[in-house]
């Protein structure tokens, strides 16, 4: 009994690096912008170099998490012959503004130099340093992380991430709308489901909506009353985006 448990042991061993085995087919999903064909000629090539049996998914992700749009991925063997790689990526949520230097960046402060810059997302400025791969912690990434816990109704309209001493964070939305002033980075789940509510009631008159306290936001600047309490909103904890 042992001698045939060490024989499939060695077996197994062997057939698992084995050619019978070895990785022919990969389909490569989820990438996208400037870097994609390189990533997906690196995960490829890499791939190609395993079995089906003997996936080295460390090697793997390190090639990938090497380019800054990379967040993750997915590994399924397709036995006997295939693997399927999906590409994670991150999800822009802001644009950086770093002197002549204009770059996607995602909530947690990764710079996405892979994706295009577009317009579409709400611009930031970076006045606490950005690396090459990261903001700096500070006021870009707190805002960045702000613009990322936009519920995904109200992503579109965000045209700006700025802060002052006064009232902390503001949110400026395209188009008609009021002003979002958020303070500062705590509750940003409760404050945005605040916004989102009273926007979804109508704020177009006026000038800014304050949901500092989440619970408790405030319209005001409007045409007739400065400052007019909404009705009170049930508090939401906040997660993680």
């Amino acid at each position: 009994m042992l001698i045939a448990t060490v024989l499939a042991a060695g077996y197994m061993l062997w057939l698992r690096d084995s050619g019978l085995v070895a990785v022919e087919e990969v389909a490569i999903t989820g990438p996208s912008g400037s870097d994609a064909d390189r990533l997906r000629t690196a995960l490829d090539g890499a791939a190609r170099e395993m079995t089906t049996l003997h996936v080295d998914r460390d090697r793997l992700e390190g090639i990938a998490t090497s380019f800054p749009t990379v967040r993750g991925l997915e590994v399924e063997r397709d036995l006997p012959s295939g693997l399927r790689i999906h590409v994670i990526e991150h999800r822009p949520v802001a644009l950086l503004i770093d002197g002549e230097r204009r770059v996607p960046v995602a909530a947690d402060g990764s710079i996405l130099s892979g994706l295009p810059a577009t317009d579409r997302l709400p611009e930031l400025m970076a006045r606490d340093g950005a690396g090459e791969q990261r903001l700096e912690p500070g006021h870009g990434l707190a805002a960045a992380e702000l613009a990322g816990g936009a519920p995904a109704a109200l992503r579109p309209r965000l045209a700006s991430v700025t802060r002052g001493p006064q009232r902390g964070f503001v949110i400026t939305l395209r188009g008609e709308g009021p002003e979002l002033v958020f303070g500062d980075r705590t509750r940003i789940a409760a404050k945005w489901a605040a916004a989102s509510r009273v926007l979804a009631d109508g704020a177009a008159d006026a000038a800014y909506l304050d949901v500092r306290l989440p619970d408790r936001p405030v319209t005001g600047g409007g045409a007739q009353d400065p400052s007019v309490p909404v009705e009170p909103v049930v508090p939401v904890e906040p997660v993680v985006p």
